[in-house]
């Protein structure tokens, strides 16, 4: 049985101070509530905090990307180390690292081999775009994007990995995919090619996420559908009811 996790992306919002506030804000009913996975994701330069505030809570806290290499000439870059030192977790080949910042899939693959290498557990994201959902190529995108992101993924690797099915024209557009789109894709395309490529038995240990205009309202048709075991949660995780509401929802068993 596959325990439901609900992962908050804060993208670039919240200064260490104001990540204090909200984690503040968050803690006393996350703490709460054991039965779901929680993590939050700040940017990096909150990620010290929220490691301090979040020790010894049950509450994981990830990074939203990484370098592969772990030292070196890469102004800019953070090591897969300097992640770990706050961190248990990692969001990698965020569509908006795809599109804003020209992560490929072979980019993504090394970030997940660095990830795991160190002990990080990689969130990753794969979706389509708008054009690719309404050109008929959703399948051949998505399972393009899962091979060549896993290129090189052990069985035992991969059940340590969580998938995030984003698609591209439902985040931050409040545009969000239907339940049963949603269990379509993760279901009929995602966790079908996981198990075809790694075993019926691996399929279905990983966990995978609907991440696109998640809210409050919405996530508890999505954690009704059989294959979805969570979110990754974009604008609805900056405010403190909104996430808490999301995660009681993840509440499945």
């Amino acid at each position: 049985m596959r325990k439901p996790i609900v992962i908050g992306n804060w993208k670039m919002n919240k200064t260490a101070e104001q990540a204090t506030l909200l984690i503040a804000d968050l803690l006393p009913e996350l703490k709460t509530i054991p039965e779901v996975d929680r993590v939050v994701c700040p940017p990096f330069t909150a990620l010290m905090v929220a490691s301090q505030m979040l020790n010894n809570t049950g509450i994981g806290v990830g990074g939203q990307n990484l370098f592969w290499e772990s030292a070196g000439a890469f102004t800019g870059e953070v090591a897969p180390n300097m992640v770990k030192e706050f961190c248990q977790y990692v969001i990698l080949g965020h569509s908006e690292r795809r599109q804003n910042f020209g992560e490929t899939d072979e980019s993504v693959n090394r970030k997940v081999k660095a990830a795991l290498a160190i002990g990080l557990i990689p969130i990753m994201c794969i979706g389509e775009t708008t054009e690719e959902n309404e050109s008929g190529v959703t399948k051949a995108v998505v399972e393009r994007q899962l091979k060549k992101g896993l290129e090189g993924i052990s069985k035992e690797q991969l059940e340590t990995i969580i998938i995030a099915y984003e698609p591209v024209w439902a985040i931050g557009t409040g545009k969000a995919a239907t339940k049963e789109d949603a269990q379509e894709v993760i279901g009929g395309i995602i966790r079908k090619y996981l198990s075809s490529a790694y075993g019926e038995n691996t399929g279905q240990l990983v966990r995978i996420l609907y991440g696109g205009s998640v809210n409050g309202q919405n996530a508890v048709e999505y954690f009704q559908m059989q294959d979805i075991d969570g979110a990754l949660v974009g604008g609805a995780s900056l405010k403190a009811p909104d996430f808490i509401s999301i995660v009681k929802a993840a509440i499945k068993y």
